[in-house]
Parts: structure tokens; C-alpha cells; sequence
């Protein structure tokens, strides 16, 4: 029988996890290439044969998803299967037209064979966009069940951008094996805080060796999710975070709106600086999906490290976390709401001082507006970071990512790390869900 000949159109994440799960043991599939967008530098590197198993015994090449034209006429491809994460249904319809115009089938994938059963407890933490919170509710969730005397093992949603083979499996138990692992800022702004709170996180390539690990060493898997993407690991909770600020993502990014549909929480996030309508909105759109989801109403109060006196009357540079403010398309961050909490005299533009890399994401997503990307996918892109911050005339640096970022970017201006947590308001809280969590699935 001819085999289907596939593209898996990724960014690094879910569309090598796609493979391992639904192609890699597939003889009635050849997985032709990998094509990657979202993240520079992946394109021109090759999924290991270590990794890819028997059936590509020469690994499978990743190229840029520019050359799906050449891909399809060259190598008689049958299907494009979409796998990446944060789109807008007006980018993935386009984008299935383009495959559909070249005469191939475009697939979006459906989450069961996917999600991969764990002998232990799992609760997973998903949002409807980039930057809703995740990091700080998953934070809370795993507080809570250290504090009620269980381990507690957080699989954080893959960003491998290094080299492959190295990196099927990966644990993080102290700030030094950021180090060991050569992580990127990305990497390290999803990691270090769980790592700062006690918490030992695992990520890596192969999903199914990673939670083989994390079971032997942890009574919960607590999955921290990765844009808006589903889990990967079938959850006995499933937890999703929702941003009022984005009032209406929640149903027109892909696959977000799949993870309100199955949602048995649903957290809004950032009510205390949300309009009231919009929150309303929110609340609306997700019960007409989801009428039998519980709903979680939570405020990201700001903590500063660092005096906070300083910010006032300062002309300030505020740098955000790198994806929210690109492919998450949000404004601002933690670092503005702590300028204009704290009487900033002036936040300054960045764009004039950027240089390199830094220019050209600001070129690449000019919605960014005058807020600093702290974009780190590699060495250049850090010193790019670095000579803009210290090419401009700021007196003072927000941190507003969720690392101390100075200890990868060695800039001269002195700042102040802005950080937060999730504070929710009346009830039910995940104290009283956790609880009701561990009697059905924990036995005492």
C-alpha cells in the first residue's frame, strides 16, 4: 500500500510531539519534513534518528515553512498536519487555503491519541493565549499540594531550541542546570520561577520518556502548558487561564477555544486592572461553550524586587516577556502597570535604540509599540537585548519578564524586577478544588 506522505508544519513543540505519538511507529506514513515558523534558527537543523526511530534511520530535516511550494511539487507530498499553537482562525484558514491551493490535504489534529496516560495524578494548566498567566496559577496549584505533603512534578510544554539528541529528556532542579543546559531566555523564563519556588520541572523532546521520569520521583504531574496548546497528558484536572485584556481570544485563536470547550476550570485572570465589560465578556463566552465548567475569578497583584521608590519621576525602559508581546500580541506587561503604578516620569521607546535581532522583531511585529521584547532564542539575540537596553537613555529597567534578567543580559543600566502571582477573589478557590481533587484521585 502507498504511503501517505505528510509535512508537519510546527514551531519546535507540539509538532514533534504529533510525530512521536502518531507517526514516528506509523508504516502507512512517511513523515517527509518537518517545516518551522514562529521561532528563528530552527529551520536547516534535523530531527535526530536517535529520536525519530527506526522507520528514519536519517533523521527527518526541518526547513523553513517558506518552502512548502517547493516541498510539495519536489517530494509529491499528500498532507500538511498543522501542529503549532496562538493563531488566530484568520491565520490557520489562510494558511490552509495556501496548502489547499498546491492540491494537498491540510489537517488539524484531534487531542485523544495525543494526550498520553500517566500512572499518576495529572493536572494541567492550559490558557487561550499567550501571556494569560499560566505561570502564576501554576505556581499556586503546585504551592498547594507541597503544602498538603505531596511531590509535586511540573512537565513544562517543550521549547527545544537547542541541539535535539541532548535534549530528549531534561530536569531542573537548581538555577544551575539553566546553566548546564544552556537554556535560552525563553527557556529559562518558564523554568526558573517553579525552580525559585522548590518546584523540580522536566521538558525536553520525547514526552512519553520525560513523564516515564517525572512519575518515578512525584505523587502529581502538574503539566504548565505552552501558549494556548493543549496538554499532553490526559488530565485528571484541566485548568485554563483566560485574559480579559484579550477580551474575545478566548474564541477566535486556535487551539484555545478547544481548551475552553474542554476546560474543567476556567480561571479570569487580571480582573483587578480588566474593565468590568470585559471580564463580563469572558465570563459570557465561556459558559455558553462550557456551561458546566467552574469558574475561577483571580487578580496578578504586582511584586517589586527592589525598591520601588525609584520608579517615580524616572524615564524608564520596560522590557516584557519576549512571546507575549509578539505572537501573544499583547501591549504591555507587568513592567508598565508597575511604571504607571509607581509615577514613571516617561517609558520610553525603545525602537530608536534597537539594534540587530531586537530591529528586527520590532520590523516583524510592529504592533510591539514602545515596550522591549526580551527576546532570547539564542547568544545574538541576547546581546542585541543587551546593547539596546544599554544604547538607550533610560534611568531605570523594569524586569517585567519572570526571570531575574540579569543574569543573562549584562547590561549597565541599574533596574528592578517586577514580578506577580494570582490572587483569586471570593469563591471557589483551588484550595477548595485541589481538595475536592485529591479525594477523588489521591488515596490517603
Amino acid at each position: 500500500m502507498k504511503k501517505e506522505r505528510i509535512i508537519i508544519m510546527g514551531a519546535a513543540g507540539r509538532d514533534f510531539h504529533n510525530f512521536n505519538t502518531l507517526y514516528r511507529d506509523n508504516d502507512n506514513v512517511e513523515v517527509i519534513a518537518f517545516t518551522a515558523t514562529q521561532i528563528p534558527n530552527i529551520e536547516g537543523r534535523c530531527y535526530p534518528a536517535a529520536i525519530a526511530g527506526p522507520l528514519y534511520p536519517d533523521g527527518i530535516p526541518i526547513v523553513s515553512e517558506d518552502s512548502i511550494g517547493e516541498l510539495v511539487k519536489d517530494k509529491k507530498i499528500d498532507t500538511a498536519v498543522f501542529s503549532y499553537s496562538d493563531v488566530s482562525y484568520e491565520y490557520v484558514m489562510q494558511l490552509a487555503a495556501r496548502v489547499n491551493a498546491l492540491g494537498i490535504d491540510f489537517k488539524l489534529v484531534g487531542d485523544e491519541d495525543t494526550m498520553i496516560k500517566s500512572k499518576k495524578p495529572v493536572v494541567a494548566v492550559c490558557a487561550v493565549r499567550t501571556g494569560s498567566g499560566k505561570s502564576q496559577t501554576t505556581r499556586r496549584v503546585s504551592e498547594i499540594f507541597r503544602k498538603k505533603g505531596h511531590s509535586v512534578a511540573v512537565i513544562r510544554h517543550p521549547m527545544p531550541y537547542g541541539d535535539l539528541a541532548k535534549q530528549v529528556v531534561q530536569r531542573f532542579a537548581v538555577l544551575e542546570d539553566l546553566d548546564r543546559h544552556d537554556c535560552t531566555i525563553e527557556e529559562r523564563e518558564e523554568y526558573e520561577h517553579h525552580i525559585n519556588a522548590g518546584n523540580v520541572v522536566f521538558a525536553g523532546v520525547d514526552y512519553g520518556q520525560i513523564l516515564a521520569e517525572a512519575e518515578k520521583e512525584a505523587d502529581i504531574i502538574l503539566w504548565d502548558g505552552g501558549n494556548n496548546d493543549l496538554p499532553f497528558y490526559r488530565p485528571d484536572l484541566w485548568v485554563v487561564v483566560a485574559d480579559p485584556h484579550r477580551a474575545g481570544h478566548e474564541i477566535s485563536y486556535y487551539p484555545g477555544e478547544i481548551n475552553v470547550y474542554r476546560a474543567d476550570v476556567v480561571v479570569i485572570n487580571k480582573i483587578d486592572t480588566a474593565e468590568a465589560d470585559a471580564v463580563d465578556r469572558v465570563v459570557a463566552n465561556v459558559k455558553k461553550r462550557n456551561p458546566n465548567a467552574t469558574i475561577v475569578r483571580a487578580a496578578s497583584p504586582l511584586t517589586i524586587k527592589g525598591d520601588a521608590s525609584q520608579i517615580k519621576g524616572k524615564r524608564v525602559l520596560c522590557v516584557e516577556d519576549g512571546p507575549t508581546l509578539t505572537h501573544g500580541e499583547m501591549t504591555y506587561g507587568a513592567a508598565v502597570v508597575a511604571a504607571k503604578q509607581n509615577g514613571a516620569g516617561e517609558i520610553l521607546d525603545p525602537r530608536p535604540f534597537a539594534v540587530g535581532t531586537i530591529k528586527e522583531t520590532f520590523e516583524k511585529y510592529p504592533g510591539i509599540g514602545s515596550l522591549l521584547p526580551a527576546m532570547g532564542y539564542g547568544a545574538e539575540q541576547v546581546e542585541d537585548l543587551t546593547a539596546t537596553i544599554d544604547a538607550s537613555d533610560a534611568e531605570l529597567v523594569i524586569i517585567g519578564t519572570p526571570i531575574d534578567l540579569t543574569r543573562v543580559a549584562k547590561f549597565s543600566k541599574p533596574s528592578v524586577q517586577v514580578g506577580y502571582y494570582l490572587a483569586e477573589e471570593g469563591e471557589p478557590t483551588f484550595d477548595t478544588i485541589i481538595a475536592n481533587f485529591l479525594g477523588k484521585h489521591v488515596q490517603v
